[in-house]
């Protein structure tokens, strides 16, 4: 029909894990390959981007203390990307939803009517101990898991010195 809008694409935010290319989940591995649009962070190893072989490559790394991509320049480049139609995929190093401004991204995407998917990774904290054959839990001796950043927002109240 005339003057209708082409549907949007998809986004897929991606974990790409530790950095290992052989630590990708398959469906991960099948999503950078068959992305139209691969936009990517710091962490984010060169064997894995490989595997982007037909899509549009675009960094958007974040390192602290380095000049790097505002969130809002982020959102935007993926909304450009899924009004142009296809597959984008969202790669972020580890799990894309520890310490990874997705819940920002989601937002952004779900207010524009985006069809949005997540694929978890294998974080650096599982990597970390995968590595010296330590399980993250024990019965009897490890029975909780924290996963915390030293960096604290001013506006949150909440006591993070508490934390075990």
């Amino acid at each position: 029909m005339a003057g209708l809008a082409p549907a949007p694409g998809r986004v897929v935010l991606v974990g790409a894990g530790p950095g290992d290319v052989e630590l990708l989940t398959l469906k991960a591995a099948r999503l950078i390959a068959e992305a139209d649009w691969l936009v990517h962070d710091a962490l984010v190893q060169p064997e894995v981007l490989a595997l982007a072989r037909h899509a549009r490559v675009i960094s958007v790394g974040k390192r602290a203390g380095n000049p790097s991509a505002r969130q809002s320049s982020i959102n935007r480049i993926l909304l450009d990307c899924a009004h142009q139609g296809g597959l984008t995929v969202r790669l972020k190093g580890g799990d894309p939803l520890i310490f990874a401004r997705a819940q920002e991204e989601l937002d952004v995407l779900h207010a524009a009517g985006i069809p949005v998917e997540v694929v978890p990774g294998i974080s650096s904290a599982q990597a970390a101990h995968a590595a010296l054959a330590l399980p993250m839990t024990e019965r009897g001796r490890r029975r909780a898991l924290v996963l915390a950043t030293p960096q604290v927002h001013a506006s949150d109240q909440r006591n993070t010195a508490a934390l075990p």
